[in-house]
């Protein structure tokens, strides 16, 4: 027991000091995390404090000309001790205090202390960068303001040769522009006087005023001969052109009053004076823009133009051919009117029939008046071929589907009438087919007549009657005709057929017969034979002629095909 009271012992022994290293280490590692930060802060801080204040302030010194610049420069001096003797000390003061706490390892308070620090730091960084900016800029204002004077300078000989060799191109402008090119001069003679006096407030300002002037005197002689050109040139020419070409066509009877051409160039010539007048004072705003409009408009003038006389050329053509085509409606509709009463006395017509005749009649006199009025307007002058040309082609697209509703009138009217001839034509027909069947009946005197073919000649009749009744209405109804017609046909057609069988069975029937008697000596083909015979004088053919057969057949086993092909003699 003893022995594992010593192990566990030790082991806790073991375990304390392990534990005891381990904090010591931590702590160890703290406070050098600590002190690292500190010696960051303490480099931030004498990066600020080496600031090159005092070195650009030595270059300011001898170029003191003024009150202004010493103002300035003792001003600049002032801030940066107050940097040096308040700011930076007491970032001293606080980072003297941070490391009194990280000794204590009062890391706690540390965070916060730190954090302090680094804002201060950043504030007067801040004042020390923008302190240096304010003395550089004057330092390096002279360097810095001959490079823009060479640039300006350079830019100021281009634009200035540019004139001068083609002075012609300016007009009457030329004499602002040259004012300009002095008072461009005289500033930069003002860049020159001022920093010699090293005056660099003014020097800002004179630089500012040239910049802005260079660019405007290049605009002014890169624009104005383009402007002149426009406004002096080409717009006047090209309304001289537009207005001989108007003038042609009115005296052609073109109506081009929608246009306002007279107002619109009158309107032209005030901005182009408008617009003279601000050049004259170098001002150039929009004066391109509106002349390049101007243009534009005149431009289309010529499209417009051009388009009034095709449109004239298409409008005559199709008025022409609208005239043709309305005539010949105008005709058809009247002639339908004038017979429409006897059509109405002679055939039943269809309400839809009457309706559509009517709407067209209606649409087409709509069609009539706008045509009139297309052609007033045309004679008038009050609307350019450019919209008659529409209206016409409108009014012949309407035309065209009232043709189409005409035709299908007709149509109708037309198959009524030939309803009724070929009515009339297939009455005669079947008539005639009626006769050459009662011929035919009588020409074979059959000993009876059966009553299936005198029911059916009644039928027959009885229709061939309803056809002429319907014929002799009037109006007449073309369907109730047209069925009656049918009916009819169909009668006389069934009764010829039952003619023709009945004729056709007798025949037969009395040719095996006669056949039939050379083979009296049997028996069975005489008895058969007087059978026959029998059904026929009684009108039973059928039955006549398939008794003969069969008794034939006994004797003659090809009886049937001799007889119905002809070869029983």
């Amino acid at each position: 027991m003893t022995g594992q009271y010593l192990i566990i012992g030790s082991a806790v022994i073991i375990a304390l000091v392990i534990v005891i290293i381990i904090l010591h280490f931590i702590r160890k590692l703290e406070m050098k995390y600590y002190k690292d930060k500190i010696k960051n802060l303490e480099m931030q801080r004498n990066i600020v404090a080496s600031t090159p204040v005092l070195l650009e302030l030595s270059k300011v010194e001898p170029i003191i000309k003024n009150d202004k610049m010493e103002e300035k420069y003792n001003k600049w001096q002032d801030d940066f001790v107050n940097i040096k003797e308040n700011r930076l000390t007491l970032i001293d003061d606080m980072l003297i205090d941070l490391d009194i706490f990280v000794d204590k390892r009062d890391y706690k308070s540390c965070g916060y202390r730190m954090a302090k620090i680094e804002m201060e730091i950043y504030k007067v960084r801040e004042v020390a960068e923008h302190l240096l900016n304010q003395i550089k800029d004057v330092t390096l204002s002279e360097e810095k303001y001959r490079s823009i004077i060479i640039k300006l300078k350079a830019k100021y000989r281009s634009l200035n040769k540019q004139f001068q060799d083609h002075k012609d191109l300016y007009g009457e402008m030329c004499e602002s522009i040259s004012l300009q090119l002095e008072n461009i001069e005289a500033r930069f003679l003002d860049f020159e006087k001022v920093m010699e006096d090293n005056d660099y407030n003014e020097v800002v300002h004179i630089v500012k005023a040239l910049d802005a002037m260079i660019e405007h005197i290049d605009i002014i002689i890169n624009e104005v001969p383009d402007v002149l050109l426009m406004a002096c040139k080409i717009i006047p020419n090209r309304i001289k052109e537009l207005k001989l070409a108007y003038d042609e066509m009115i005296e052609l009877d073109f109506p081009l009053d929608y246009l306002n051409i007279d107002y619109n160039f009158e309107e032209i010539n005030k901005n182009i004076d408008a617009i003279l007048e601000k050049v004259k004072i170098l001002n150039l705003e929009n004066c391109m823009f509106d002349l390049k409009t101007m243009l534009e408009y005149l431009d289309s003038l010529f499209v417009d133009f051009e388009k009034e006389r095709l449109s004239r050329k298409v409008y005559e053509e199709m008025e022409s051919d609208f005239s043709k085509k309305i005539a010949k409606s105008n005709k058809l509709v009247s002639d339908i009117y004038e017979q429409l009463d006897d059509i109405k006395k002679m055939y039943d017509l269809h309400d839809e029939d009457v309706t559509t005749i009517h709407n067209v009649n209606k649409e087409l006199i709509i069609i009539n008046d706008e045509h009139k009025k297309i052609i007033a307007k045309v004679e008038n002058k009050s609307s350019p071929y450019s919209v008659v040309h529409k209206e016409i082609d409108e009014l012949t697209c309407r035309l065209k589907n009232l043709d189409v509703d005409l035709d299908k009138a007709l149509k109708s009217l037309g198959n009524m009438y030939d309803d009724e001839v070929r009515a009339r034509e297939q009455l005669d027909e079947i008539q005639l087919f009626l006769k050459q069947c009662k011929i035919k009946m009588r020409s074979y005197k059959l000993p009876v007549i059966t009553d299936n073919y005198f029911v059916q000649l009644s039928e027959a009749n009885e229709a061939i009657f309803e056809v002429i009744k319907e014929l002799g209405k009037k109006p007449i109804a073309i369907n109730i005709l047209n069925t009656r017609v049918d009916t009819a046909r169909d009668l006389v057609l069934k009764l010829y057929n039952t003619t023709n069988d009945m004729i056709r069975t007798a025949q037969c029937a009395e040719i095996a017969i006669v056949y039939g008697n050379r083979y009296r000596v049997y028996d069975d083909v005489r008895n058969g034979l007087d059978d026959a015979k029998k059904k026929f004088f009684v009108g039973d053919y059928k039955k006549a002629l398939e008794i003969s057969i069969k008794s034939l057949e006994t004797v003659d086993s090809e009886i049937s095909h001799k007889l119905f092909n002809n070869e029983v003699y």
